[in-house]
C-alpha cells in the first residue's frame, strides 16, 4: 500500500473542533494560485484544537504547515498527508506590559503592524508591507524597509509533531538574513515582540500608509505572485541582477518575470502551472549565475509532489 493511500485512511476523532477537508486543491490557498491537492487539510479552531489534532495523527503521516500561502509554491502533484492551515484559527494579538506584543502565527503580518501602531508601539510598522501570515514572517525572518522580524523577537512558542509545546528564547534560535533554524519538525505557534513606546508626535498608521503606498508603486501587487522570489545577495539586489541579464518579462508558459519588479514571478491570467513557475525560478537562477557569477538563493519554499 502506498503512503498516499495509507494517509487517506485517517479517521478524525469526534472531539476536534476545527474543519477537516479531503483532497483540497492547494491552488485555493496559495498566493500564486497554483498547486495540486492535499490528501487532508485541517483548519484548527485554536491552539488547543491544533495540539489535539497532532496528538491524534498517525506517526507515519507527513505534516505540512501553511499560513496565508505567500512565499510558497506547491507542486502540481499536491501534498501527501496533512496540511495544517494555521491562519484559520491562530490569530490572537495582544498587547502585554513593558512595550511587548504577543501574536499568534496565523495573524496576518499587516494586522500585527496595525495593532502595534494603534497602541502607540513603535517598531513593527514594516510588517504591514510583508505579505502573508506572521508565522511565515517569523519562519523566514522576513523584512522590509531596512528592518527584519527577528530584530523585534523576544521569544517564540513552538509545537512539535507530537503536539508538545515549548518556548524558545531568541538567543537560543539561530537566525540571520532570511534564515531561521527551527527545531526539527516544529512549527511556530506564536511570538512575543519587544517594541518601543512611541513619542506623542508619532503616527504609526501614517508610516504604514506611506510604506504600503511605496510598496504598491514598485511591486506587482495586482497580480498572482508570491512576493520576492530570491534573497538579495550581500551588497547587491536580486532584482538588479535579474534585470541586468535581460530577464524582465521572460516567460515560461504563463509564468513570467514581472515587468514591474524583476524579483517577482507572476501567474499571468492565473493560467500558469506550478511546474512552469518552478522551471522559471531555476532558469532565472542559472542565467544570473552564468552571466554574473552570483548564485541567487530562492526564498520561496517549494513543497509537494511533481505530477
Amino acid at each position: 500500500m502506498s503512503e498516499s493511500v495509507a494517509c487517506r485512511k485517517f479517521s478524525p476523532p469526534e472531539f476536534l473542533a476545527g474543519e477537516l477537508r479531503f483532497e483540497e486543491p492547494m491552488s485555493r490557498h496559495t498566493s500564486w494560485r497554483t498547486g495540486g491537492v492535499a490528501d487532508y487539510m485541517y483548519f484548527p479552531r485554536n491552539k488547543q484544537d491544533l495540539v489535539q489534532l497532532l496528538e491524534a495523527l498517525p506517526e507515519t503521516m507527513p505534516v505540512a504547515w501553511i499560513g496565508l500561502g505567500s512565499n510558497l509554491l506547491v507542486r502540481d502533484g499536491g501534498i501527501r498527508g496533512m496540511v495544517i492551515q494555521v491562519s484559520s484559527g491562530l490569530r490572537k494579538i495582544a498587547v502585554l506590559d513593558d512595550c511587548r506584543l504577543y501574536a499568534e502565527s496565523g495573524a496576518s503580518s499587516a494586522n500585527v503592524a496595525k495593532t502595534a501602531a494603534s497602541n502607540r508601539l513603535k517598531g513593527a510598522e514594516f510588517l504591514a508591507s510583508v505579505p502573508g501570515s506572521f508565522g511565515g514572517a517569523l519562519a523566514m525572518n522576513a523584512g522590509a524597509f531596512g528592518d527584519e522580524t527577528w530584530h523585534r523577537v523576544e521569544s517564540i512558542e513552538c509545537v512539535d509533531r507530537s503536539g508538545k509545546c515549548t518556548i524558545h528564547e531568541k538567543q537560543a534560535v539561530p537566525h540571520g538574513y532570511r534564515r531561521v533554524e527551527l527545531p526539527r519538525d516544529c512549527c511556530i505557534l506564536a511570538a512575543t515582540l519587544v517594541l518601543e513606546m512611541a513619542p506623542d508626535e508619532y503616527d504609526g498608521r501614517e508610516i504604514i500608509r506611506d510604506q504600503r503606498k511605496r510598496r504598491n508603486a514598485s511591486q506587482p501587487v495586482q497580480t498572482a505572485n508570491a512576493g520576492s522570489v530570491f534573497r538579495n545577495p550581500e551588497g547587491d539586489y536580486a532584482a538588479r541582477l535579474i534585470e541586468q541579464c535581460g530577464l524582465k518579462g521572460h516567460a515560461i508558459g504563463n509564468a513570467a518575470v514581472s515587468d514591474v519588479h524583476a524579483n517577482f514571478i507572476v501567474n499571468r491570467d492565473r493560467k500558469a502551472t506550478s511546474r512552469q513557475i518552478e522551471q522559471l525560478i531555476f532558469h532565472v537562477r542559472d542565467t544570473v549565475e552564468q552571466n554574473t557569477g552570483v548564485l541567487l538563493v530562492p526564498e520561496v519554499r517549494i513543497v509537494g509532489d511533481s505530477q
